[in-house]
């Protein structure tokens, strides 16, 4: 578990959307830089494509994406995955068909202070489920899959696999009703527990900020692909 928790605790607050803060030319500019960075994962199997935002690449755009995140949460440090060479990253576009599982995005050192992360929709259809539920530990997916569980050797960068998540909110069922509707891709059982905060619906445009503690997912709305950026903060 983290070692700051009671700071990281003091810097909560509930999931926020802001819209309106990206115009249409903006979106097109992270769209053409989204196409113009090099693969850092193709997933076949699950048919995701993640890029890092590298620092050689959009620098204009960045300083409009800093401003505007620091104007909405305050001071805060880049907490993305670095490159090869050690330098640190803008942020991660990911393209993807199918919906992504419960997880939290707490990162991979547990004596930072983990602040925010944000989430920028770059195509129209899409949403992210944003759980009540906090977890203060690593990065980490959440399932009972046992071939999933079964994952030990992760590469530099992925989450952990755990179903720690089971009874640690207590024993009460997930709401059926929110399954059928947002959730079906996600094992009901996987859900014990939960309760949900925010379903944010995408918006071109938008960003929704929220904390890194927050247990999260994506809906089962998807048509075709989507494409996001994502930036994790930290203090």
């Amino acid at each position: 578990m983290h070692t700051k928790i009671e700071e990281i605790k003091r810097n909560e607050s509930a999931p926020k959307v802001i819209k309106n803060l990206f115009n249409k030319k903006e979106i097109e500019q992270f769209l053409t830089l989204y196409n113009e960075l090099p693969t850092t994962v193709h997933n076949k199997k699950q048919n995701v494509i993640k890029k890092r935002w590298l620092k050689e690449y959009g620098k204009e755009l960045e300083n409009i994406f800093y401003e505007r995140l620091k104007n909405e949460i305050g001071d805060f440090k880049y907490d993305n995955l670095k490159t090869d060479n050690g330098e640190d990253i803008y942020g991660l576009f990911q393209e993807s068909y199918n919906p992504i599982g419960l997880h939290i995005d707490g990162g991979f050192n547990l004596e930072d202070l983990i602040y925010k992360q944000s989430l920028i929709p770059l195509t129209p259809v899409g949403s992210t489920v944003i759980f009540k539920n906090r977890f203060y530990g690593q990065s980490t997916n959440f399932t009972i899959d046992k071939s999933e569980l079964n994952i030990k050797k992760l590469n530099y960068g992925q989450n952990k696999r755990s179903n720690e998540h089971i009874g640690m909110f207590g024993n009460k069922k997930f709401n059926p009703d929110d399954h059928k509707k947002f959730l079906n891709h996600e094992k009901i059982e996987n859900l014990v527990g939960l309760e949900i905060e925010l379903v944010y619906e995408w918006e071109l445009g938008s960003m929704l900020i929220f904390d890194r503690t927050n247990l999260h997912c994506s809906s089962s709305k998807i048509e075709g692909k989507k494409i996001g950026l994502t930036t994790f903060t930290k203090r």
